[in-house]
């Protein structure tokens, strides 16, 4: 796909940011300054004040001596590269890659995306239209190159679309300036009489390095396309990202709905071709005022089931607030594994975490109950309790030991032990009775005891005698006392784990 680039020029974006938040001031002459050297110098002005003969770099005092109703306000600084940005990021629902180019630009990379919006006249004149209704005065240009792209908006006079391939011919009745040159090599330019860039694109190479230095050519390179220009986006996008603007604002839960089911249609079809499947999905709404809504999935598996992964996302579909309308849908997948098809099994239907239905319910609880109410365990070669088993990073993990089932473990094992009072007879004999939580429960069966020495090269301690016991009420507790039987001195007794 051909590269093609937008670059837009806001000629006065700080003066129009202090006329938007100041209405009063649209109708009078008006600059910015900042302190410098002691005098307050001009950093930017409006168009009434430019008019009148003000220009950025004039020192306010002076100004004022021209023009004398003249409003001088102070500059913020920082102010338009964070304009810029805040600007770029709503820009982004035109293009997934927008780039800061300060003080008064951005730079769009506008490729495979104008046909969205019915070719490209159809889409910069979009673009335009809507910052200008915020209240921007904006230039907007497309062509090939950056550096075509930014001359056009800035010193272009007949079309602000450059045809491809058209670069060279773009630029070529364009002043020095149209190439981001800097000022002292501009200067050394006017004096030879070479207003256009037509009059040194054609010199020689070594000529111009040698009068000009390495920069011009970098700069001609760049604009005509034989030197690729990076530019850095607001944004990083997601290799696999999907798009749906909308022709009319969408209000209704149905439209969004719609959107979603196309977006996940389009996005899994791809994935399929490529082998791979989600296992991270955001779908972000951009509305009217600028707003994104946005709502986010997860799965245990890589997944393409579009009905499964819309449920997932259904689930929430009414949390996003479209108020004015949203005009842009997007699908991004952050995270994406390949999916391997599993081998079935002609004569077992046992299920098991190989079973896509079992997964895709956990899915469901998961979306609908949170990220961490399902954990699974592995066994881990431990004999300590507490270290005999860990959380799985995922349903994919195998088991590198085999649970211990010679002797029964609790369903539920409590991850600290927590002291109970016993009553037991001596010196092995099994408790009693116990008191946990303030209730007494009195211990009809019991098996035991089975001692566990602590894992000497990890910590040092006593070791534990456990005991499996069942209540009048038949619940069944796993118990240990710490240590060997103490004779009158009152012994350590914990609970452990509760049997189901």
């Amino acid at each position: 796909m051909a590269k093609r680039f937008a670059a837009i020029w806001f000629r006065y974006l700080t003066t129009d940011w202090f006329g938007l938040k100041h209405p009063e001031l649209v109708k009078l002459p008006f600059v910015l300054a900042a302190l410098n050297r002691g005098r307050k110098v001009i950093t930017a002005v409006n168009a009434l004040a430019e008019a009148q003969g003000i220009h950025a770099g004039m020192v306010a005092a002076d100004a004022r001596a021209l023009i004398y109703e003249l409003q001088v306000l102070d500059d913020k600084p920082g102010l338009d590269v964070k304009l810029l940005r805040a600007i770029g990021e709503w820009c982004i629902r035109y293009s997934p890659v927008a780039a800061v180019d300060p003080p008064d630009g951005l730079v769009l990379d506008v490729s495979g995306c104008a046909h969205l919006w019915g070719g490209e006249s159809a889409y910069l004149k979009e673009i335009v239209s809507k910052l200008k209704s915020k209240g921007y005065t904006v230039r907007a240009a497309m062509a090939d190159t950056v550096g075509t792209a930014w001359a056009i908006a800035r010193f272009g006079k007949v079309s602000s679309i450059i045809e491809p391939g058209g670069q060279a011919e773009a630029i070529l009745p364009l002043p020095p300036a149209a190439l981001r040159l800097e000022q002292p090599t501009l200067e050394r330019l006017q004096k030879l009489g070479l207003y256009t860039i037509k009059g040194f694109m054609s010199m020689p190479r070594p000529a111009l390095r040698r009068r000009f230095g390495q920069h011009i050519l970098l700069r001609l390179d760049q604009a005509l396309g034989t030197e690729e220009e990076i530019i850095q986006p607001i944004e990083s996008v997601e290799p696999y990202q999907e798009r749906l603007p909308c022709l009319e604002p969408i209000l209704t839960a149905t439209g969004i709905e719609i959107a979603l089911q196309r977006l996940l249609e389009t996005i899994c079809n791809r994935l399929k071709q490529e082998g791979k499947g989600i296992r991270s999905a955001i779908f972000k709404c951009y509305r009217m005022d600028g707003k994104v809504e946005q709502i986010a999935i997860g799965t245990n598996r890589a997944s393409c089931n579009t009905s499964h992964l819309f449920k997932l996302f259904e689930i929430n579909i009414e949390t996003i607030e479209p108020a004015p309308g949203i005009e842009l849908f997007v699908l991004e997948a952050p995270k994406v594994e390949d999916a391997v098809p599993l081998q079935e099994a002609m004569w077992s239907t046992a299920s098991c975490l190989e079973d896509t239905g079992v997964t895709e319910l956990l899915d469901r609880i998961t979306g609908k109950l949170g990220a961490n109410v399902i954990t699974r365990y592995l066994p881990d070669e431990h004999y300590w309790p507490e270290r005999s088993f860990k959380a799985a990073a995922s349903l994919q993990e195998k088991a590198t030991t085999e649970w211990k089932t010679d002797r029964p473990r609790p369903i539920q094992v409590l991850a600290k032990p927590e002291p109970v009072d016993v009553t037991a007879p001596v010196p092995d004999y099994p408790p009693m009775n116990f008191r946990y939580k303030g209730k007494l429960h009195t211990i009809k069966k019991a098996d035991g005891p089975e001692r566990i020495e602590r894992e000497w090269w990890l910590d040092a301690g006593q070791h534990r005698d456990y005991y499996c016991v069942e209540d009048e009420e038949g619940q069944r507790y796993w118990l240990f006392r710490l240590g060997h039987y103490e004779g009158i001195k009152t012994n350590h007794w914990f609970i452990h784990g509760f049997f189901a």
